[in-house]
């Protein structure tokens, strides 16, 4: 089942009822912004989503107010539960701890798994990623030759660091020559798009790591102390190129990309719900990260040594 992602960009009030979220906003048309609090019960818009179709809650706004029975109703239907800071930019997120009935199993069988298995699912991670990339650029009319070749030669632990090489011909070739783009986290737009998307992606791998019994903070290869999230920055890597592609659809058709519109929020917050080919069928991401997340546990486990990763074809998007 695919899950909603909702997303809450203006004030409300936000509880449970019924197993129900019920938003309570204002009505657009109600002058005093500045104390909802004197709204007359008529000027309430109330909403109801069943709380179990629901994936991601994306709070963008410093005036939305949520109660602990929802918090903890939506965490029990493993809902990620993403803040966004005075940038509009995801900057926290909530996750359910103990979805997993085999857990503490799982958890041991990351904690133990030796040095050449996490380097071996490196290789395969990197490999995934550099060829989704080069399809990537396939699509908008790009030579890869180089990406597809290098996708087949990556060593365990990806020793000879493929992927940096990779990554500078990808981001020197993927936007319009004109646009002199440099793939940097504070640099100009798109890299606030890509910033963004990245945010969504990252929150639907460490929502499907705990839905796969896995710790989101041990990685197989990121591993700063100050990260809380090493294991999903490791796992989004593959799907990171279904971001660019919407990124690059945005670039090509037009759009003005200086700010992070409605318009452009919308298509990134479809990124849960984008078309995945993985294991030879189309699947939405969200379900897909599951598959991969899943094969993860299982190489953990024993029971595997290769995992499930998405591929990329070349009908993903459109571009006018």
């Amino acid at each position: 089942m695919i899950k909603r992602t909702i997303y809450i960009g203006n004030p409300a009030y936000l509880s449970k009822r019924n197993e129900q979220m019920i938003v309570q906003t204002i009505k657009s048309d109600y002058t005093d912004t500045n104390d909802n609090s004197e709204a007359k019960e008529t000027d309430k818009v109330e909403n109801s989503i069943s709380i179990e179709d629901v994936g991601f809650l994306i709070i963008d706004n410093p005036q939305v107010t949520i109660t602990q029975g929802l918090m903890l109703a939506l965490l029990k239907h493993n809902v990620a539960i993403v803040t966004c800071d005075e940038r509009h930019m995801p900057k926290g997120m909530f996750l359910n701890l103990d979805h997993n009935i085999e857990q503490s199993q799982h958890f041991q069988e990351q904690i133990e798994a030796s040095q050449p298995l996490k380097k071996q699912l490196w290789q395969q991670v990197i490999s995934s990623k550099i060829l989704n990339q080069a399809m990537v650029l396939n699509k908008y009319g790009k030579q890869s030759d180089n990406l597809k070749k290098w996708s087949r030669e990556i060593k365990s632990g990806d020793s000879t660091n493929l992927e940096a090489r990779a990554s500078y011909y990808y981001w020197k070739n993927l936007f319009p020559e004109d646009l002199n783009f440099n793939r940097d986290k504070e640099g100009e737009p798109p890299n606030n798009l890509l910033n963004y998307g990245y945010a969504i992606l990252r929150s639907v791998v460490a929502r499907s790591l705990v839905a796969s019994g896995l710790l989101p903070t041990l990685g197989i290869h990121h591993h700063s102390k100050y990260n809380a999230f090493c294991l999903a920055d490791d796992m989004m890597e593959p799907y990171r190129p279904f971001v660019d592609d919407i990124v690059a659809t945005i670039v090509y058709n037009g759009e003005d990309f200086t700010e992070l519109s409605k318009s452009i929020k919308e298509q990134l917050l479809k990124i849960p719900a984008l078309d995945v080919i993985i294991d030879g069928k189309n699947s939405p991401l969200m379900i897909a990260v599951q598959r991969t997340t899943s094969s993860l546990a299982k190489c953990f486990a024993g029971e595997q040594r290769k995992l499930l990763l998405p591929v990329f074809t070349l009908k993903i998007g459109k571009i006018k």
